[in-house]
């Protein structure tokens, strides 16, 4: 027996290797691959999303946009070429679900700060009152990285809509004044080719809800596409 194995040394070596080789596929195969879906007016609920869009169904990108941040500096679709960011809604003043939302883009920003691919954005959804000045002192009170996080303010309907247009992220009144806005606790995850990747819950840090994601599994995915994307 010993001599039957010494001749067919080579033969057995080459079979347990390429046995190795096919269990190794077979496992690779079998394991589920991490994909972040492509968003598209379609995919949304209809309240979040602008009547003119609605239907669209692919090929979503967020438009070009123009406005101004903490610094007064005017931001645009440029400043985020080729950046993975996360874009919100929010006003200085909101007592709600504001704070929250400010405090998880706080340790989303502790997280990413070190990674070039990665920026954030926040839209005032009272620009009337969110002056330059406003969102200075707010973005100095929560410890804001000018270069990575922006805080804009700009004309009311511009805000409204890019909000209902591209991020698909805020609702409106039941008033009839035109371009009111109800902002939603969406966190949007933009790629680095301005397509919506995933929405998440900016007032959930980490707990576990069923049917939305948290701001702890945005990081993930954050990291997976800084990883993954070309």
């Amino acid at each position: 027996m010993v001599q039957f194995f010494k001749k067919y040394k080579l033969f057995f070596l080459v079979l347990a290797i390429l046995s190795a080789v096919i269990l190794f596929l077979f496992k690779d195969a079998l394991t589920p691959r991490k994909y972040l879906k492509v968003y598209s007016p379609a995919d949304v609920n209809p309240e979040l999303v602008d009547s003119t869009v609605q239907y669209v169904a692919r090929n979503h990108k967020i438009a070009d946009f123009s406005f101004t941040n903490q610094n007064g500096k005017t931001i645009t679709q440029e400043d985020y070429k080729g950046k993975i960011y996360v874009a919100d809604f929010f006003f200085t003043t909101c007592q709600s679900i504001c704070p929250k939302m400010t405090k998880n883009m706080e340790w989303l920003q502790e997280q990413i700060k070190n990674d070039p691919k990665v920026m954030l954005l926040s839209h005032s959804v009272t620009p009337d009152i969110d002056s330059v000045l406003v969102l200075k002192k707010y973005a100095l009170e929560k410890g804001v990285i000018d270069s990575k996080w922006n805080l804009v303010t700009g004309k009311k309907e511009d805000i409204y809509y890019i909000a209902r247009k591209s991020y698909l992220a805020v609702k409106t009144t039941s008033s009839k004044e035109l371009y009111d806005m109800v902002h939603t606790e969406n966190f949007i995850l933009v790629d680095s080719h301005g397509r919506i990747r995933g929405f998440y819950n900016g007032t959930n840090l980490d707990k576990n809800v069923e049917g939305e994601k948290n701001v702890k599994q945005l990081l993930e995915d954050i990291k997976w596409l800084s990883a993954n994307e070309k």
